[in-house]
């Protein structure tokens, strides 16, 4: 008799990742970190960050009691900085009650932790019973019992999560929770799956039927729009004038050059700051989920005498490019960086 967890198991005890970092007996901190960076990004990705970020913020007391400006550097270029506003917060709510929370809904009441992420750290963190739904769950099992619906929809969700919670093994929770990811990264993969290697191939209805590029079922995509801005980039010797970024919204508590979204009113500042020597232009393309930002950077040099005035104006802060990148900088304007000419 086929039992899926079972099947599942033996497949992750010879294939399994049994090497990543956060895999650490009794430190659900470290899986905690791991889990919150692995929300919309890679592996591979995290894996360039998270030891870093453990160095610098080795216990969650470590984290809690650090200010955000401590911390976004080592977050800068991981990108969703919610997350890690959100992880911060909650750090500080558990080093100040001096332990992690003992139950799924003690990890939900945290700030940024949802059902899914409760179930990893119960199971991952804790070695306690835990169900987790993330996208290589979802992949899994709608192929494996063939689900053509549209799981964005709660009910179909609920539907899913009902049978995530069925094959759950009270045993090897955590072998299982690992396993169950494991599968979905590296076999049922989003595109291409590796079906000749899955332990789940002979009873996978998707498999039978033809059907795993289909599933899970995809919306079709809507056309990401693109708009245009313009970067203020103010130099004086080799300082430029940098704003930090409102702590909530996009690139939240990162520092960044001012960005001016109507060309009128580019143009009015420029004239109401007195920025007369344009010595450069320079443009960058920057991709976000949900559109695409063309931004184009007017490069003003301008005497040390205006420098107050300037920082006052803009409420801004003069750093020259490596000290801001250390500060914490986003992707979008390293690159830009990268554009001008110094």
């Amino acid at each position: 008799m086929f039992v899926f967890s079972d099947a599942l198991l033996e497949w992750f005890d010879v294939h399994g990742r049994h090497d990543l970092p956060w895999q650490v007996a009794d430190d659900p901190y470290k899986v905690w970190v791991s889990e919150i960076m692995l929300q919309q990004t890679q592996v591979k990705t995290v894996l360039q960050y998270f030891e870093r970020f453990i160095q610098r913020f080795p216990t969650v007391q470590d984290l809690g009691t650090a200010s955000w400006d401590e911390v976004a550097p080592y977050w800068a270029g991981l990108g969703y900085y919610a997350r890690a506003r959100n992880l911060h917060k909650a750090a500080g709510i558990v080093a100040s009650q001096g332990h992690f929370p003992r139950s799924l809904e003690e990890w939900i009441a945290l700030p940024g932790i949802g059902r899914s992420t409760a179930g990893a750290l119960m199971s991952l963190g804790l070695r306690q019973y835990g169900v987790i739904m993330d996208g290589n769950v979802k992949r899994v099992l709608a192929r494996f019992f063939g689900i053509e619906d549209d799981l964005s929809k709660p009910v179909h969700e609920r539907a899913l999560w009902e049978l995530a919670e069925q094959l759950c093994p009270v045993d090897r929770n955590h072998d299982y929770t690992q396993a169950i990811m494991d599968l979905g990264a590296t076999v049922c993969t989003p595109k291409k799956p590796l079906c000749l290697y899955c332990p789940m191939q002979q009873h996978c209805k998707a498999h039978q039927q033809g059907l795993e590029n289909e599933l899970p079922f995809k919306k079709a995509k809507k056309p990401v729009p693109v708009k245009a801005a313009q970067v203020l980039l103010i130099q004086s010797g080799d300082e430029w004038l940098w704003q930090q970024r409102p702590n909530s919204g996009l690139w939240g508590g990162l520092w960044c050059l001012p960005i001016i979204e109507d060309t009128h009113a580019f143009e009015q500042l420029c004239q109401q700051l007195g920025l007369k020597n344009l010595v450069q232009k320079t443009q960058i393309s920057h991709s976000f989920t949900h559109f695409t930002w063309q931004l184009e950077a007017m490069v003003f040099a301008v005497d040390e005498d205006q420098q107050e005035h300037l920082a006052i104006e803009l409420q801004g802060f003069w750093m020259n490019p490596e000290t801001a990148v250390n500060a914490g900088i986003p992707t979008a304007m390293k690159k830009l960086i990268s554009t001008v000419n110094l």
